[in-house]
């Protein structure tokens, strides 16, 4: 597609539909389930890629491969060939020195890539580290360049902005879309742990759409993800901020695999969870400090007593060592796992004795957790100082 035909398809889709919506995909399932989905512009972006590799999305700030390559790896053999109809925008790493800018552009508009967009962006680096960056030439105006020589080219532009000196310069490039990026998305197993709150979103993005109005309101103004990881936060940014849509990374990647894979998973591991115990459930998914490690433990003991219970076994299950498991347990309850669970039994063995009058002490055994009667006789005796038939006789006298 055209440029001016882009442009055209996602004003129409702002003016009828209320907002468009923009998907970074790391591979093509994922960009072909977006585009199903309804996304009407796609970035193939190396942070992506990385989140794809169960990665943060900080690995395309490192040298851990080249972004440009990977990007035109990523578009040209696994999102271009499936996915028609939705412009793919090419995350451009526009410092990179392997390059020549103006040359590497017509590369990207003669692979069939609809626009560019500046990613990874200097713009979400900042202090000391930033000064030395611009120093040696890895600038934030290089970025600002290839968005001028995009439209040149004929290519669509977007640029990631974070404040509105750097909107001003991008919209004097000629960027056809601005997107504030709120920097790396919340939520799931790997979502960034520190972010802006919504409402210091909002107040960031509404004085940058400000400008944008006043200087071009034809450009289009969109926000990506950042603390915005729901419908609800998205809801609440384009009714505060009016942006044109938003744009989601991990929204619609990491954090729908990280949920759907993981309880797929979990539930053919576990289909009865009555059976299996909530101490169990608990202690395989890690949904426990140190401080309650053991009473997990203790836990999963009462529910499963009468059946083979080793320390080794539950160590491995939940990725631990038993000798630090055995240690950490040893350490809470001032007695050894072995001890306790044997304990344990013994006190259900001797309930039972009292309370079933009828019962026979092998069946005793084996409703504790022992195989074994001849074992469980000599453990019964030596801790409670009678045989389990002498200890059943004399409640019965009573």
């Amino acid at each position: 597609m055209e440029r001016e035909e882009i442009l055209r398809r996602l004003w129409a889709q702002i003016n009828v539909g209320g907002h468009v919506i923009g998907a970074s995909v790391g591979s093509g399932i994922t960009a072909k389930l977006v585009a199903m989905g309804g996304a009407d512009v796609l970035l193939a972006l190396a942070a992506g890629s990385y989140r794809i590799m169960g990665r943060s999305s900080l690995s395309s700030f490192f040298c851990y491969g080249n972004n440009n390559s990977q990007v035109m790896d990523l578009g040209t053999r696994e999102i271009l060939p499936i996915v028609r109809g939705v412009p793919l925008f090419f995350g451009l790493m526009a410092s990179d020195p392997t390059i020549h800018l103006y040359d590497y552009l017509c590369k990207i508009r003669d692979s069939g890539f609809s626009g560019i967009v500046n990613s990874p962006t200097l713009s979400l680096i900042d202090g000391k580290f930033r000064i030395a960056l611009e120093e040696e030439g890895t600038s934030y105006s290089r970025e600002i360049a290839a968005v001028r020589m995009a439209s040149h080219l004929g290519l669509m532009s977007m640029a990631f902005v974070t404040n509105q000196e750097e909107t001003e310069q991008m919209l004097d490039a000629g960027a056809d879309i601005i997107c504030v990026h709120l920097g790396l998305t919340k939520g799931g197993f790997l979502g960034a742990k520190h972010y802006l709150s919504l409402g210091d979103a909002r107040r960031v993005v509404k004085k940058i759409f400000s400008m944008c109005k006043e200087r071009s309101p034809e450009v289009i103004r969109l926000v990506y993800a950042g603390p915005a990881s729901t419908i609800k936060d998205m809801r609440y940014l384009l009714k505060n901020s009016e942006c044109h849509g938003y744009i989601g990374g991990s929204t619609f990647d990491r954090i729908p695999m990280e949920t759907s894979i993981y309880e797929t998973v979990r539930t053919f591991k576990r289909p009865d969870e009555e059976r299996t115990g909530d101490s169990l459930n608990r202690l395989m998914d890690h949904k426990w400090g140190s401080a309650d490690l053991v009473k997990c433990v203790k836990e999963y003991i009462v529910e499963h007593y009468m059946e083979t219970v080793h320390l080794g076994d539950l160590a491995m299950v939940t990725h631990m060592s038993p000798a630090y498991l055995g240690t950490k347990f040893r350490q809470e309850s001032g007695i050894g796992f072995t001890e306790y669970l044997m304990g344990f039994r013994l006190e259900k063995a001797k309930e039972l004795l009292e309370t079933e009058r009828d019962i026979l002490c092998r069946e005793v055994a084996e409703k504790v957790g022992y195989t074994d009667y001849i074992q469980f006789s000599k453990m019964f005796k030596k801790h409670v100082g009678e045989s389990p038939k002498d200890y059943q006789q004399r409640f019965r006298s009573k």
